[in-house]
């Protein structure tokens, strides 16, 4: 799917400044503990005593995503950065507002809080894998990784300081502190997620001539793209004889990922590289509208 909209979008470098990657961390890291800290670790128990709906999740996420982004990139051929962006994305674990999605679609939205707090632990060697296994396969993203040279325990550092630690001080307060977390709860996750939004709004601001300009090359990449990992985590829970309960958890677990982590590290990574860019913003601002969107439709109907 090379479109002349796309033609140079290899070439083409965001505007991101240190600063600005380093306010996006704490941003995330903040969202991160507005999650965490709906979890005890009894929520971790009862997985170990039924992990079927959990061990989906991850498997839809990590392991179904991935390849069938890669069937999807090998199909449309889009330019090689577009394709590695793509790739990254369905690399990251689930995103910041699933849980919340979840929740308004009736679905277990406990599940979906213990899959976001896994899949951010497993993201420390999974994302690195993912990006590295799957972009090798394709000789035009091989050549950026290559030129990249990007460091798998970099990546992992990166995503464990600004995820998995904020995970652990949230659970951590949750245990010696129940009644500050139950004030913290609803405001915090309101009022992080509204941070989050205007932080990407402001960075897409800074570069909105360029993201204009490339947003039409990669729009019908990200619907299908979106569309295809909601359909993965339907087809996934489906197979494993879910209830329709559980099933709307993953589905949307596995259909709402994390971009924000996703631009991290892209502008730390691979300087800011047009397509990856282009594509983890656009899927920031899609996913929300797809998900909540879903969310409303399946509200209508109690899971079974």
């Amino acid at each position: 799917m090379n479109t002349p909209a796309a033609a140079g979008i290899d070439e083409v470098m965001l505007n991101f400044s240190p600063t600005s990657l380093q306010i996006l961390n704490a941003v995330l890291a903040v969202v991160m503990f507005s999650i965490a800290i709906d979890l005890k670790p009894d929520d971790f128990k009862k997985i170990a005593h039924a992990p079927k709906p959990l061990l989906t999740g991850l498997f839809s996420q990590f392991v179904v995503l991935p390849a069938l982004t890669f069937c999807l990139v090998l199909i449309t051929a889009p330019q090689p950065s577009i394709a590695l962006g793509l790739i990254l994305v369905a690399a990251c674990p689930g995103g910041n507002i699933s849980n919340f999605i979840t929740h308004r679609a009736r679905g277990n939205a406990a599940l979906s809080v213990s899959m976001t707090a896994f899949a951010t632990v497993g993201a420390i060697v999974l994302t690195p894998l993912n990006i590295a296994f799957w972009g090798s396969l394709y000789p035009p993203t091989r050549a950026i990784l290559q030129r990249t040279s990007i460091d798998p325990v970099s990546v992992a550092i990166t995503v464990g300081v600004m995820l998995v630690l904020p995970l652990c001080l949230g659970v951590l307060l949750n245990m010696r502190r129940p009644d500050l977390t139950a004030r913290l709860r609803t405001p915090l996750q309101y009022v992080s997620m509204g941070i989050f939004v205007a932080f990407v709004v402001l960075a897409l601001a800074a570069n909105w001539t360029l993201f204009l300009q490339f947003a039409g090359a990669v729009a019908v990449l990200v619907f299908l793209h979106n569309a295809l990992a909601l359909g993965a985590g339907f087809a996934t829970a489906s197979v494993m004889g879910l209830s329709d309960f559980d099933r709307r958890a993953v589905m949307i677990e596995t259909g709402i990922q994390n971009s924000g982590l996703g631009l991290i590290l892209i502008f730390g990574f691979f300087s800011g590289l047009g397509g990856m860019a282009v594509v983890a913003a656009f899927w920031g601002i899609w996913h929300a509208i797809s998900g909540i969107a879903l969310a409303g439709m399946m509200a209508r109907t109690q899971p079974a």
